[in-house]
Order: structure tokens, then sequence, then C-alpha cells
């Protein structure tokens, strides 16, 4: 099992970084599509669509973007971030409280769509994030998985108080707490490296200063554990392990990047405002 993680890990890296380091649009855009129709795919499966139903929404993103991707139209982004933020406040925040319909039900088909809505606007924000530059991306995502790694380890080590028994039991406060404790010192760490000046952090810490940072930072942090814990609970109620066996010992896209959807569009938002 680590053997193939470590060597699909090795693959992703391989096509990854020459696109990031060489700063290639195109190459990118082709991958950023093709991760997007997969996660679409993913997501209808788990919201209990048929093979043929899933494969056609997948096919039908990957259409979707690669056209608004091609043609350089399409919705207005900053409006679309906006209501990505809101249907993670109003809607999925709170069902990991008070839990989703049934798979039958009209409402799961609505929440299904706005899941679909929180991909695209992931995706798009991306883009958006790596035409600021592919550092300033990369700077972005670290955080969150920063974030994940500090709430690994110090689950693992001072986990006692659960933060979602019922929907993942292996997560706690203390991890949480630890996850955040640990971007706050690579933020720190940041400051004091003049080439990270044009990084995410540093523009915010720029703009903003110290309290902003803080505030911006632990609002990321909370949106990435919510995503993750969001995306357990569908899988959770779908009887799944993994979104999918698309990435052989990583599970499907979607298990990748499911703590960066609500967050991805809150930094672009907050981008746009620098």
């Amino acid at each position: 099992m680590l053997r193939t993680r470590v060597i699909t890990a090795l693959l992703l890296l391989a096509v990854l970084l020459p696109i990031l380091y060489f700063n290639y649009f195109p190459a990118f855009v082709v991958v950023s599509t093709l991760f997007f129709a997969a996660a679409i795919w993913e997501s209808a499966r788990i919201f209990g669509a048929s093979a043929k139903a899933a494969l056609a929404w997948g096919l039908a993103a990957l259409a979707l973007f690669a056209a608004i991707m091609y043609t350089g139209s399409g919705p207005n982004i900053r409006l679309l971030f906006v209501l990505c933020v809101a249907i993670w406040c109003l809607r999925f925040v709170p069902a990991l409280g008070l839990g989703l319909p049934p798979l039958t039900s009209l409402g799961n088909r609505l929440v299904a769509g706005s899941y679909a809505l929180a991909i695209f606007g992931c995706f798009l924000a991306i883009v958006v994030l790596f035409h600021q530059s592919p550092l300033y991306l990369l700077s972005v995502l670290v955080i969150v998985w920063v974030a994940d790694i500090g709430a690994y380890f110090s689950g693992k080590a001072f986990g006692r108080h659960k933060l979602a028994p019922s929907i993942s039991p292996g997560k706690s406060w203390e991890g949480a707490l630890g996850g955040w404790i640990l971007v706050l010192i690579m933020v720190f760490g940041f400051s004091l490296a003049p080439a990270l000046a044009e990084t995410f952090p540093m523009r915010l810490l720029a703009s903003w200063g110290w309290a902003g940072l803080l505030a911006a930072t632990t609002v990321l942090v909370a949106a990435s554990v919510a995503g993750d814990l969001f995306e357990s609970l569908l899988k959770r109620r779908a009887g799944v392990k993994d979104s999918s066996n698309l990435l052989p010992g990583h599970g499907g896209v979607l298990d990748r990047v499911d703590a960066l959807i609500p967050v991805l569009p809150v930094a672009a938002l907050l981008s746009f405002w620098f």
C-alpha cells in the first residue's frame, strides 16, 4: 500500500512540478480540466448517480471547463466565489451537525448541485491563483497541506477530544489546534525570507498586518477542516471509503482536494482585495 502511494505521488509530481517550474499555462489548464472532470464524476457517484449518469456529468464538466479556458469567457468570477463561500457557510458547514438528506430525495439533488458548483469555484480559483504565479498558488496550497500534517501528528500525540466523532472519529480538537499552530509557525518563517515576499501570506501581511494575517489564516485553516469533514460525511452516507480509485494508494481526486474546495475561493477573493 505504501509503495503504491509513493509511486502515485512521484508520478503526479513528475507531471506537476515541470508545469509549475516553467509556468506553462496551457499544460496547467489541461491538467486542471482533467482533474475537475474527475472530481465532478466522483461527486456524482457519491451523491448516488448511476454509472452512466456520473460519466455524463464528468464529460459535461470536461467540456464546460475546457470551453471556459479556451474562450476566456465565463461567469462573473468574483460573484461565483462569493456564492461558493455562502454555500459553505449556509449549507455545508451546518450539515456537519444537522446531517444530509436521504440519497433519493430532492434535497440530495440540491446539495449535489451546490457541491458541484463549489468544486467548479475551487478549480477556477486554482486558475486565478496560478495567474498570479505558480509560487503564489503553491503558497496557498501549502497552508492546507501544513494544517493537515500538523493536525495528523498533533492528533496522534495529544488527541483527546473528538472533533466530529460521528463523521471522522480520528480527528480531534487538539489536532486541529496543532495544525493551526504549525501554519502560524510556517507563516512566520515566510516573513523571514525576502524571496517569499510575493507569496499569498506575505501579501496578506503587507496589506493587513499581523492581525489581518492571523485572522485570514485562521479562517483558511478552519475552512480546510470543514472541507475535509464534509467529504467524509458524504462518503460515510454513501458507504464508501474513497471517492474513487483513480489515484492508487490515495483514493480519488476529491480525497486529495476536499480541504481545498472551500479554501481556494476564499483565497482568491482575498487576493482580489489586495
